[in-house]
């Protein structure tokens, strides 16, 4: 019962990472979204509200590493559709009010433990990603070029698609993607 009530607390807190940002994330957010007690912050999270939040990016991390290990042995148009098609997701299951939690924390930590961490995700999804574009035959400085090309266009991408409230600009980058990659 206490891992479920920890789990649901980093699940609300990764959902409003991605819809509100870091300064609107705070525990009594994070009790309202999930109906969770008010006693189950400081019992789960002692060390405060910089240890949520990084239970919420070790949560999201994980989900893009798990997806991205199904895409072994896949070729290199494949790997960036699933990129886009992840975001698309994203994006169409809220309506396109969510984006993306380390890019939250990124862009409003003060913490450098936060940022540090945000920066170790990224790396891990950069490195993920030129390990499978290297194995569908890209040449390796090539394949990190386009893993970090990938990762910062869908980023870049997703919040245009926020602010213009349309998913135009994620099937631009994505189409721009999609012609590199069949050309590496």
């Amino acid at each position: 019962m206490a891992g479920e009530v920890r789990g649901k607390m980093v699940e609300g807190a990764a959902l409003l990472l991605a819809k509100q940002g870091l300064q609107a994330t705070s525990f009594s957010e994070v009790l309202k979204a999930t109906g969770a007690p008010r006693g189950s912050i400081y019992h789960h999270f002692p060390e405060g509200k910089d240890q949520l939040v990084d239970a919420a990016l070790e949560l999201v991390a994980g989900r893009m590493l798990a997806g991205l290990g199904e895409l072994d042995g896949r070729g290199a148009v494949e790997i960036t559709r699933y990129v886009i098609g992840a975001w698309r997701f994203v994006l169409d299951r809220s309506r396109l009010r969510a984006g993306c939690a380390v890019l939250a924390v990124t862009v409003a930590a003060d913490s450098e433990p936060l940022l540090d961490r945000a920066a170790a995700i990224f790396r891990a999804w950069r490195a993920r990603l030129t390990e499978l574009y290297a194995a569908a035959g890209v040449e390796p400085a090539a394949a990190a070029r386009f893993a970090t090309s990938v990762i910062a266009a869908t980023e870049g991408a997703v919040v245009l698609c926020r602010a213009e409230r349309s998913l135009e600009p994620l099937e631009l980058v994505g189409e721009e993607l999609l012609e590199r990659a069949a050309g590496l």
